[in-house]
């Protein structure tokens, strides 16, 4: 899901694996935490959800932010305080964040 997936800015990936018993559980949260940063940050331009091919419970978030100060915006966010009480009995493991500058298309 995007605003303007080739705008530039910063980028955020985090990765999860889930337990197999509540992948649609968290799936649906995820979708729907994705979708409340884009209806209500006007920073999140693009927040995907991904189930990875090579892992049969792994799911990862793109998530593409103005700035920098965007993506304090959206550590600050209600939705985010919620989203971190309800997954953690939905996964096995959390890995560390990656983030990094996305460039202007060419």
């Amino acid at each position: 899901m995007s605003k303007r997936p080739s705008a530039a800015g910063y980028v955020v990936i985090a990765e999860f694996e889930v337990k197999p018993s509540r992948f649609g559980d968290f799936l649906a949260l995820a979708h729907a935490f994705a979708q409340s940063c884009l209806d209500n940050e006007p920073g999140c331009l693009q927040f995907d959800v991904v189930q990875l091919e090579t892992t049969a419970s792994g799911v990862l978030f793109y998530e593409a932010y103005e700035d920098t100060a965007a993506f304090a915006a959206h550590c600050q966010s209600a939705h985010l305080a919620r989203f971190k009480t309800e997954f953690p009995e939905m996964i096995v493991a959390e890995k560390p964040l990656r983030r990094g500058i996305r460039g202007q298309d060419t």
